[in-house]
């Protein structure tokens, strides 16, 4: 039995597709050279195991050294077929359906109060709902994720709202407590597993050199829910009732699955390859049937594998929550989920301060918190009856300006680092991360927005302390979105860097830690203002963002050789369950 390269390659962080370098060998004799080594200010031992320096020229290394370069030899088949257009579209419905958790968590806000009073409930009670659905969150994605890189996205997809679609139809026609509760659960599942998904749709069309950019797009959608949800679940609970919040996203969902099932293609590179491969009967929409008979005498589908080869490669089963928590164990991996966890527990603490420090400090009510006049506020920061505020918008805003400029940011220092080694980057059929500092290339671009969020937290404390007025917050909210939301964008395109054949997978694993250690963030955080105060409560969270922060460090330095390790690993793995590797 022979393993699949995607199984060989799944935990490496290498590209796997296929490479026939036949034709090439004598061209790579001919007229390639080795490849400079990288300075020290790159290098710095983030190259990889195995580099040795520039005058390594031992019949052994030079051999090594033809090897690599051959492998790097644009040869095979394309990373994906999908046009630029296309890819454009299946990242905006990506996008749109990472969209839905964050807006189902945060549009629930304003109709609290209501809630608790109609179901003869405590706020306590109520409260506990959102911190259920918060932990369906990290859990949920871990079947999801697993399940999705098995047998595709489509799929999953369609499992996940039909779910989802249910649950908001028993809580708009609930009268009880009870059901609320586990239904708010059942939304979560149904909802949570979008963000995960979208990351594995990414890594399916997108190679590592222009990855950033579309991780970036598809982080729009969960970036800019927790500004708008609070907007339109005051405006829709104010004038038609709470159970309207859950009509309107019932029919957001039904809009998005026919969508979906129309127009949406499978990408799962087990199901269809690079996307040529014509997908199986629950796979298939419109434009995948279209595209397959646009492709059928394309002469790249000879050269690409068949459905019946994909289909003996997968092996189907329940899915395996605990294949996450094996990626967690990864040194490197769960070193990096970590330091995410932290950053991303941080941003939350903050936005689960607001509706306390505000009411306190300014004076507002809930309502006010999540009021929908925020286009007056830009034209003045009072309002002459209720002084409404949208204190999420600054971070919406924030955030998507964000999530705009990392993308970019990080693809152009992957390509500035690639000239520095002499690193060939193929965009068309992507690159072997083998030998490529990939930690290196998305960590240093954490750096400046890292720390300069760090600093605004702290700063967001002492004004809160010494109760500055309105637009001081509202600037500061706007800068720790656009810092710290960069911050952890960067790293969960690493996480899909780290495992890029079992992407879902591993956001599965990073949604887990990230939604795990945030719910316990923003439970305790109103008890940490009360007994630290203002000020020292965030001199705290800036501090254990600040001391631990020296983790990336350690990735860039180690982490090449720990995946390198991972990489040896697994290939002695598939060889000892009597599997040949497939190169």
């Amino acid at each position: 039995m022979h393993a699949s390269e995607d199984d060989i390659h799944a935990s490496t962080g290498e590209s796997a597709e296929p490479k026939r370098h036949d034709e090439s060998i004598e061209k790579l004799h001919g007229k390639h050279q080795k490849s400079e080594v990288v300075s020290d200010q790159i290098s710095d031992g983030a190259v990889g195991a195995g580099s040795t320096g520039v005058n390594d020229t031992t019949p052994t290394t030079k051999a090594k050294d033809d090897v690599e370069v051959l492998q790097q030899v644009p040869s095979g088949p394309p990373h994906s077929v999908f046009s630029s257009r296309e890819k454009h579209y299946i990242t905006f419905l990506a996008a749109w359906a990472s969209f839905f958790s964050p807006l189902s968590a945060n549009i629930y806000f304003p109709a609290l109060t209501t809630l608790a009073r109609e179901l003869h409930k405590s706020n306590t009670l109520i409260n506990l709902t959102l911190t259920s659905y918060m932990i369906f969150q990290g859990i949920a994605p871990t079947v999801f994720g697993d399940l999705a890189d098995m047998i595709g996205r489509r799929p999953v997809y369609i499992l996940g709202f039909v779910i989802y679609i249910g649950a908001n139809i028993g809580l708009a026609l609930q009268n009880n407590y009870a059901a609320l509760f586990v239904l708010r659960c059942l939304q979560s599942t149904g909802s949570s597993g979008t963000v995960a998904l979208g990351n594995g749709v990414i890594a399916d069309i997108a190679t590592s050199g222009e990855r950033g950019k579309y991780i970036s797009y598809v982080s729009l959608g969960p970036m800019a829910a927790p500004a708008l949800a609070p907007v339109l679940g005051g405006v829709l609970s104010q004038f038609l009732g709470w159970r309207a919040i859950f009509w309107f996203l019932t029919i957001m969902a039904v809009v998005y699955l026919f969508v979906l099932i129309v127009s949406f293609p499978e990408t799962g590179r087990n199901v269809v390859g690079n996307g040529s491969v014509p997908p199986q009967g629950w796979n298939v929409s419109l434009l995948n049937y279209l595209k397959t008979r646009k492709l059928e005498h394309n002469e790249e589908l000879s050269r690409t594998p068949t459905q019946e080869d994909l289909a003996r490669q997968r092996r189907l089963r329940w899915p395996n929550p605990v294949k996450v928590l094996h990626i967690i164990t990864e040194k490197d991996v769960g070193l990096l989920l970590l330091y995410n966890a932290l950053v991303y527990t941080a941003f939350y603490a903050v936005t689960a301060s607001i509706p306390y420090l505000f009411a306190q400090i300014y004076g507002f009510n809930d309502l006010q918190i999540g009021s929908p006049a925020f286009p007056l506020l830009l034209l003045s920061c009072s309002f002459p009856s209720s002084k409404p505020i949208l204190s999420f918008i600054p971070f919406g805003i924030g955030c998507a300006i964000s999530s705009l400029l990392t993308g970019p940011l990080m693809d152009h220092n992957y390509r500035r680092i690639a000239r520095a080694i002499n690193f060939p980057i193929d965009i068309k059929r992507g690159d072997s991360l083998q030998n490529f500092p990939i930690e290196r290339a998305r960590i240093q671009v954490i750096w400046p927005t890292l720390y300069i969020g760090i600093a605004t937290v702290l700063g967001y404390g002492w004004a809160m302390e010494y109760s500055a007025p309105l637009a001081v917050p509202l600037v500061l909210f706007f800068i720790i979105g656009l810092c710290l939301t960069g911050a952890f964008n960067v790293m969960s395109a690493m996480c899909v860097d780290l495992y890029p054949m079992q992407p879902s997978t591993a956001t599965a694993a990073n949604n887990l830690m990230r939604c795990l250690m945030g719910a316990a963030g923003t439970a305790v955080i109103i008890e940490m203002i009360e007994g630290m105060g203002r000020g020292w409560c965030f001199t705290f969270v800036a501090a254990v963002m600040a001391c631990t922060s020296p983790l990336l460090a350690v990735i860039v330095r180690w982490g090449p050789g720990w995946r390198e390790e991972r990489r040896v690993r697994v290939l002695r793995e598939k060889e000892a369950s009597g599997i040949r590797g497939g190169g």
